[in-house]
Parts: structure tokens; C-alpha cells; sequence
């Protein structure tokens, strides 16, 4: 029997020349409408072309005789991982929770294609790691962090699952009214929302919803513990502004819908990637059983 070799995904995001070409039909007239917006198309233009020369020298770094597969972000939902791809995501922190969220147990390796301009809390390795790390992953010799999702499920078995946060309310992130349970107790709320974050979600909205509310939370990105953030409860008859802000441990997160309409869940920002929220349903979120397999630098 003949044994595959590793296959390497690699996944990217669109640069922002990729959109100027969508949007215009020439750089010339990309030029005329962005420089009155104070857009320089010549840093459009060397920033994809910085971009292009990462790829190239990831994908070389790539041993001949291995299989290689090149996706964008949008393309990820479509895809189909075989259980011991290697999965490069190339670009900036986001891009590997877009990915995390896909996978079940690949190894990721996070390279940063332009070090010093990204927050590499995901993307630690540089492009002239790729080579080692590739051949480590291979022989599973490579350092892993073992990160947490979460995960929220509806009543009626839909799911999403989320390295970052997960967030319940009105797609327009206006008023929404429902019930939360937790940790034992229950509260009727009207609210912009709700988050539900992991310890990596820590450094992203969660930490703009903590900073100014003065409220902690206490997560580390590997233990499966996740928090609970209420953005602007406002009490009154029958509402609660008390319960908004614990942990999610072993008893999930539970919220009963009472939007009429426009209720959804979404997983890390993505809104269009959505659960519908209708009054009456409820949807439980906890430390999903997945976990991203997170590369480490030695």
C-alpha cells in the first residue's frame, strides 16, 4: 500500500489590491477614485506585491515531494480538511480563528507575513520558519498549545463554534430582550448583547467590554473555562442588571430569545456567518470538546 505524503494547506486572506481589482476595471481608475480619498495605490500595490513574495517563499519552503493546497478565507466553509492536513494560515491573528473554527484536531502553524505591522498572539512564526516547522508538524515533534472553543448550540441541534467569542443579540446590536441563566442563576435582561469569550478572545473585544465596564475575568487560552460579558443592561420593570459578568465552567451558558425579530448568534466577529435567534429559542454555549492545535515556537 502507498502512503500519501503530508499534504500543506495554506490559507490566506484577500490582499487590498485583490479588492481594488474586484471593484475597479483598472489600477488607473482604482487611482483616480482612492488618491481623492487619500489612498496611495503605490502602497496598495507593494504592499500585495510584499504579500505575494511571502507566499512564493511559503509555498518553496513546502518539501517537493509533499502535496500543497492553496485557499482563500472565503473559501475555508468549502473545503474539505483531510484529518492530518498541516494547515498554514498566513496573515494576521484573525485569520487563524476564521480558520480554528473548520478544523478537528490539524495542527496550525500561524506565520506572520509581516512582521512588526500584526499582533502576533496566533502568528508566531516568521516565513524563513516554515521549513522546520513543516518538517516538526510532520513527525509531530512540534511544540503544541492546545487552545479552547467555544461552542454554542441551539435547541434545535444548530451549532457554531468560536476561538475568540461568541455574541447573542439583535443583528443590529440594538435593545435585545431575553432570559440568561447561569452559573445557577436567572436573569430576564434588555441589553445590547451579550459575549461569551474564551482566554484568546481576552485580547480582542472582550477587552474593550472590560475595559470600560472595570470589570475582570479571570481565562487562559488552554483551560476550558469561558467568560460571560453583558454589554449595557438596563434595568427596569421586570429586567435584571446584575448578572453581567462570570465564568462558564462545567454547567453551560444558557439564553431563551424573547426578540420578536432579528435575534442571531455569531462566532468571532463574522456576522454574516450566523445563527438565527427567534423568540423561544434558546441556545446553550460552553468549552466546546475541539480544541485548535495551535503551533509553538521552541
Amino acid at each position: 500500500m502507498t502512503l500519501l505524503t503530508p499534504r500543506v494547506v495554506i490559507v490566506r486572506r484577500e490582499t487590498d489590491l485583490d479588492r481594488v481589482r474586484a471593484t475597479y476595471s483598472s489600477l488607473a481608475s482604482a487611482r483616480f477614485v482612492l488618491e481623492r480619498k487619500g489612498i496611495s495605490i503605490e502602497r496598495v500595490v507593494a504592499a500585495h506585491g510584499a504579500f505575494d513574495e511571502a507566499l512564493r517563499k511559503t509555498r518553496a519552503a513546502i518539501p517537493p515531494d509533499w502535496r500543497q493546497a492553496v485557499i482563500l478565507r472565503s473559501e475555508v466553509d468549502r473545503f474539505v480538511f483531510g484529518p492530518d492536513d498541516i494547515v498554514v494560515a498566513l496573515g494576521q491573528h484573525g485569520l487563524v480563528a476564521n480558520v480554528a473554527k473548520y478544523l478537528d484536531g490539524q495542527i496550525v502553524i500561524g506565520v506572520d507575513p509581516c512582521p512588526g505591522e500584526n499582533v502576533g498572539v496566533l502568528v508566531r512564526f516568521r516565513v524563513e520558519d516554515v521549513a522546520e516547522a513543516l518538517k516538526a508538524a510532520a513527525t509531530k515533534s512540534i511544540a503544541i498549545e492546545p487552545r479552547v472553543l467555544a461552542e454554542a448550540r441551539l435547541d434545535n441541534g444548530e451549532r457554531l463554534l468560536a476561538l475568540n467569542e461568541i455574541f447573542v443579540g439583535h443583528r443590529s446590536h440594538q435593545s435585545a430582550r431575553y432570559r440568561l441563566k447561569a452559573d445557577g442563576a436567572s436573569e430576564r435582561q434588555s441589553s445590547s448583547g451579550l459575549i461569551v469569550s474564551t482566554g484568546t478572545g481576552l485580547t480582542g473585544w472582550a477587552s474593550s467590554i472590560l475595559a470600560a465596564t472595570g470589570k475582570t475575568l479571570d481565562l487562559a487560552p488552554t483551560l476550558p473555562k469561558l467568560g460571560f460579558l453583558v454589554r449595557e443592561a438596563w434595568g427596569g420593570p421586570n429586567l435584571g442588571a446584575k448578572l453581567v459578568v462570570g465564568s462558564v465552567e462545567r454547567d453551560p451558558l444558557v439564553v431563551t430569545s424573547e426578540m420578536d425579530d432579528g435575534g442571531t448568534v455569531f462566532a468571532d466577529g463574522v456576522e454574516s456567518d450566523h445563527l438565527r435567534f427567534a423568540w423561544g429559542q434558546s441556545v446553550a454555549i460552553a468549552p466546546a470538546a475541539r480544541r485548535l492545535m495551535l503551533a509553538m515556537e521552541k
